[in-house]
């Protein structure tokens, strides 16, 4: 119910953009700006976890795009799910163009197998205290935009928290990785929702890359990522700036 009154209220009450204050608007013109998927790239944090896949973002962590993330997930601003979606198709379709798989780009090249986009899960007690799945809500909206873009794509959420894990913020990046180790599991007929599908992660922002590691190495030991040119990747909305980096290429490539 929480969910559904936020919801409402989100699309009949004024509102100021979450970004940068603009008044009466949901997200101003600036701000969807800094979302469009026109400075998507790889990222990688340093150290880089043992695991992580490669992971591409859409945007950096900056005030306005960390605003709309944090009015989204932590204040109930459902109603950015939309724009935050199209921000992580962005990513999801910058991977298919820079990556070394067959996800297909915007135009369907490169292949034209289904994308699976395989949400890193949210823990039941955060669930029932945001009155929602902010990173399952924005991958169903990242998939609706894909498939309008010639993509075909499904969310399959086949990740599950095996066990309790400790509240992330504070944590440094070693912390975190001793957090999460073997907290993440694949749901019994996860390897049905992703049949056929190539697997791409998705979480809301990566910082020490730590939850992405571990989602990989879960979908990896139920053997959803494996065979002749299987590749698993990952996308993301944003990520701290200085962890974008160049793509390295061979000569002639």
């Amino acid at each position: 119910m929480r969910g559904w009154w936020q919801e409402l209220a989100g699309l009949v009450l004024p509102v100021d953009c979450a970004g940068c204050g603009a008044l009466r608007v949901l997200v101003c013109a600036d701000c969807r700006d800094g979302l469009s998927g026109a400075g998507a790239g790889p990222v990688r944090p340093s150290p880089r976890p043992v695991g992580l896949p490669g992971v591409w973002a859409c945007a950096g962590y900056d005030g306005t795009v960390r605003g709309l993330l944090l009015a989204h997930k932590e204040r109930g601003a459902l109603p950015l799910a939309g724009v935050l979606g199209a921000a992580l198709a962005g990513a999801v379709l910058a991977a298919g163009a820079e990556g070394a798989g067959g996800t297909p780009g915007a135009d369907g090249g490169r292949g034209a197998g289904e994308v699976a986009l395989v949400p890193v899960p949210s823990a039941r007690r955060q669930i029932r205290a945001r009155g929602h799945d902010p990173t399952r809500r924005i991958a169903l909206a990242a998939a609706g935009r894909l498939r309008r873009a010639g993509v075909p794509a499904r969310v399959a959420p086949v990740l599950r928290l095996r066990r309790a894990v400790a509240d992330q913020a504070g944590l440094g990046a070693r912390e975190r990785r001793e957090n999460l180790t073997g907290a993440l599991a694949v749901r019994r007929r996860g390897a049905r929702l992703t049949y056929g599908a190539e697997i791409v992660l998705v979480d809301d922002v990566i910082t020490t890359g730590a939850t992405l590691a571990e989602a990989a190495r879960a979908v990896r030991a139920a053997g959803l990522a494996t065979g002749p040119g299987a590749v698993l990747r990952a996308a993301v909305v944003a990520a701290p700036a200085d962890s974008f980096r160049r793509i390295e290429r061979a000569p002639g490539v």
